[in-house]
């Protein structure tokens, strides 16, 4: 069997070294190309924008306000009508994938990475990885972080502040450290008069 480089094993979820030459190297790249992105005067930032879009993997009709940050960038995949306001951060070290008509709030973290329970490993400078999966529709609220391996269905609310460590149903509001659900949200279609 051929022996797995460390990129593969990140984004297979098993046990890898971050300090790896080829992952910094694709990590400096992103840090680049977000660090264009970020100091882009208002007349620059649509060719700014370019630039960080050709990093991620997909991402049509994507809008992300300034400051932001990636780990890889080639991880993420936004669907139509993204959006992100200030300040968000996205550790990729797993696929992050977004479905339509998502909206980020200010100060969101999505994080993929996590480091093992085991100090003698930790101290290696080993982590692991598992993919963070973001249905349509959603709004992810102000601070929020939500944490490796979770999975948020269609039109979720994670409210601002919210810890999201376990998989969150769709049509559900949650809320609080660690997130857990208060309510779920009636998703009737619009009247004529209120859907113009």
């Amino acid at each position: 069997m051929e022996k797995l480089t460390e990129k593969e094993k990140m984004l297979t979820g098993e046990l890898y070294f971050p300090s790896n030459k080829m992952l910094q190297q694709d990590r400096a790249k992103a840090k680049a190309a977000c660090q264009q992105f970020n100091l882009a005067s208002e007349a620059e930032r649509k060719s700014a924008m370019k630039t960080l879009q050709s990093i991620f993997a997909d991402s049509p009709n994507s809008w992300i306000e300034p400051t932001f940050y990636c780990d890889y960038g080639y991880n993420i995949r936004m669907g139509r009508n993204f959006y992100a306001n200030h300040n968000v951060v996205i550790l990729d070290a797993a696929a992050v994938t977004f479905g339509d008509d998502v909206m980020l709030a200010p100060g969101v973290l999505i994080s993929t990475a996590s480091h093992p329970l085991d100090a003698k490993r930790r101290n290696k400078g080993l982590e692991t990885a598992r993919p963070i999966t973001i249905g349509n529709s959603v709004w992810i609220g102000m601070g929020a972080k939500i944490l490796d391996g979770v999975t948020i269905g269609d039109n979720a609310v994670i409210a601002a502040g919210a810890v999201v460590n376990k998989d969150v149903a769709a049509n559900t509001v949650v809320a609080g450290v660690p997130a857990v659900a208060i309510r779920q949200i009636d998703n009737t279609p619009l009247d004529d008069e209120h859907a113009k």
